[in-house]
């Protein structure tokens, strides 16, 4: 396992440790946790962004029903 070392000051250090304990978790698992969510946000967003701009070069529109139809496949 890997450790990672940060610098913060202490009303910062206070303030997560804080925060850490009122959401029952380690201040380890906090920043483990926060780190991965903000990589997945960032995936998601080039995602969306990509599935944008293929959308714009073609357009295509399906409606509800027939969603619910190819889903039900």
């Amino acid at each position: 396992m890997t450790v990672v070392s940060l610098r913060i000051d202490n009303q910062e250090d206070q303030l997560i440790k804080e925060y850490a304990k009122a959401n029952n978790i380690s201040v380890s698992a906090l920043f483990r946790n926060a780190v991965l969510e903000k990589i997945e946000d960032e995936i998601d967003l080039s995602l969306y962004n990509q599935a944008m701009s293929e959308h714009k070069e073609n357009p295509q529109s399906i409606s509800f029903e027939d969603m619910l139809k190819e889903l039900a496949d």
